[in-house]
């Protein structure tokens, strides 16, 4: 991802999300060098991720699919793409954050090995106030293929 994606970042973000974030918070994603990656279809964007790699953590920020394209395993395949990334930076242990009513990316990341490990107290904003946050980690194992 950089800068000339952004608006069609931006378009996925909204329509995938109610309360998306801003041009500014992506563009200060790149800028903090974050391994920001887009996932496309015939040349049109449909998919992004946003991550960082530090101190042996990585912190998954942003994973979005645009809903005209959700349930067709392409948030799996961002997912395992900033985690094969990770693995790679000697990242041992992945974290984030999903809102408590999101099923669906609930029933993602726990396939693939999440375990919830707290819980943030009106971290989001919601229709009706604020919603929790429930804060999921991954062990990284090293690849099979690297042994």
């Amino acid at each position: 991802m950089c800068r000339p994606d952004l608006d069609a970042v931006l378009a996925v973000e909204r329509a995938a999300y109610v309360f998306p974030w801003s041009r500014e918070i992506f563009e200060d994603c790149l800028k903090a060098g974050y391994s920001c990656w887009l996932g496309e279809i015939d040349v049109t964007i449909v998919a992004y991720g946003v991550m960082s790699v530090a101190a042996g953590e990585c912190q998954i920020f942003n994973l979005g699919v645009h809903p005209d394209r959700q349930g067709r395993g392409l948030g799996r395949r961002m997912l395992r793409h900033l985690l094969r990334l990770a693995r790679r930076r000697k990242a041992e242990t992945a974290f984030l954050e999903v809102r408590v009513s999101n099923a669906a990316a609930l029933a993602l990341y726990r396939a693939e090995g999440f375990c919830e490990v707290g819980r943030r107290r009106n971290y989001y904003p919601a229709p009706n106030g604020r919603e929790d946050a429930l804060v999921l980690a991954l062990e990284l194992m090293t690849d099979e293929a690297e042994f």
